[in-house]
């Protein structure tokens, strides 16, 4: 199992370095509606060989100082392995209790998860987040705000 972490840490960070620049992050990613100082910016998209129709995506989610996504669940098929870059971030998922994750750790989602809190974990520090999705290509958008109020909204 200390394997498979291994792998699943580094694969993410390997393709990371051969992806181009990351572009400008909070100062140039993409706003999340509904949220408050973050944005998401697209790193990667590789085809999965052997694997037809499915891919795997790496998006970078960068939180101001105080930053927060809105409630959101991810495409149907997602299955997520994301990792603190810098910082750290407090994740609710499915109604569990509220966990602070610092850089290093990484948590999972499996399809269908609920994240109720997504946030930084400091108001005076920035924190960074490296997500890994393999999905499959017929999804639309990787993220689905949820909120009773709103309804449904997709963001990336």
């Amino acid at each position: 199992m200390k394997n498979f972490t291994l792998w699943a840490a580094a694969l993410p960070l390997a393709l990371l370095s051969q992806a181009p620049a990351l572009g400008q992050g909070t100062q140039g990613g993409t706003s999340l509606s509904g949220s408050r100082n973050a944005s998401i910016t697209p790193v990667y998209h590789h085809a999965l060989p052997g694997i037809p129709g499915k891919s795997l995506k790496g998006v970078l989610v960068e939180y101001g100082p105080g930053g927060f996504s809105p409630s959101h669940r991810h495409a149907k098929s997602a299955i997520i392995c994301a990792t603190v870059l810098e910082g750290e971030v407090r994740c609710q998922i499915n109604g569990s209790t509220v966990r602070t994750y610092r850089a290093d750790e990484n948590w999972a989602d499996l399809p269908g998860d609920h994240h109720q809190v997504s946030a930084n974990a400091s108001a005076t520090r920035p924190a960074k987040v490296l997500a890994v999705f393999v999905v499959d290509d017929s999804d639309g958008a990787l993220t689905i705000r949820t909120s009773d109020r709103l309804g449904a909204q997709a963001f990336l």
